[in-house]
C-alpha cells in the first residue's frame, strides 16, 4: 500500500502546511508549474519524489523534470502531465497517445481547477489536484492524497488549503 501526496501549481510557494502532509504520505507527486527548485528539494529532502515540469518552469526545472512521467506504482499504470485536459477533452498534446494506450491513472495540473472523473470509454481515473500556490485565480489552494494498494485507488481525500 502506497499513500500519494498530489499536488500541483506550487508556483514557487511552499509552506508548513504543504509539509505537514508531505511528511504523512509515502510518495509526493508534482503535476508542474513548481516555480523554483527549493520547493521539490525540500520535498525530496523528506519524501521520494515524482513529477513533471509546467509551462512557467525554467530551463534548470526542465532538465531535472521532464514534460511527461509514465511510471506504474503497485500495480497502476501512472501518467502525469502538467497540460493534459480532462476526459472528452483532452490536449492535442497527449489526445492520440492517451486512446492508444491509456493509463489507468491521467494525472495533469495547468488549469488551477481541482477536478476528479472517471473516462468511461477509456477506463481510466483522472486526476488534477488543483493548485496549492498562491498565485494564479484559484480562491482556494488544493491537493489531493490517495492510497494506491496494487491495482486499487482507494480513501481518496481534498485537501483544503485555505485562501490563497
Amino acid at each position: 500500500m502506497t499513500k500519494i501526496l498530489l499536488l500541483s501549481d506550487t508556483h514557487g510557494h511552499l509552506d508548513e502546511t504543504i509539509l505537514k502532509y508531505v511528511s504523512q504520505a509515502d510518495e509526493v507527486w508534482h503535476a508542474g508549474d513548481i516555480g523554483s527548485l527549493a520547493v521539490t528539494d525540500k520535498i525530496k529532502t523528506l519524501k521520494p519524489l515524482k513529477g513533471v515540469h509546467g509551462n512557467i518552469d525554467n530551463a534548470t526545472i526542465q532538465l531535472e523534470f521532464p514534460e511527461h512521467n509514465r511510471f506504474t506504482c503497485e500495480a497502476v499504470d501512472v501518467w502525469i502531465t502538467h497540460i493534459g485536459g480532462y476526459p472528452n477533452r483532452y490536449d492535442r498534446r497527449v489526445k492520440d497517445q492517451i486512446k492508444e494506450n491509456p493509463p489507468k491513472l491521467f494525472i495533469c495540473g495547468h488549469s488551477h481547477i481541482l477536478k476528479v472523473m472517471h473516462d468511461k470509454k477509456l477506463d481510466l481515473l483522472h486526476m488534477n489536484p488543483g493548485a496549492c500556490g498562491k498565485h494564479g485565480f484559484h480562491p482556494v489552494r488544493t491537493m489531493l492524497r490517495f492510497t494506491i494498494d496494487g491495482s486499487k485507488i482507494s480513501d481518496l481525500e481534498v485537501i483544503e488549503l485555505g485562501k490563497r
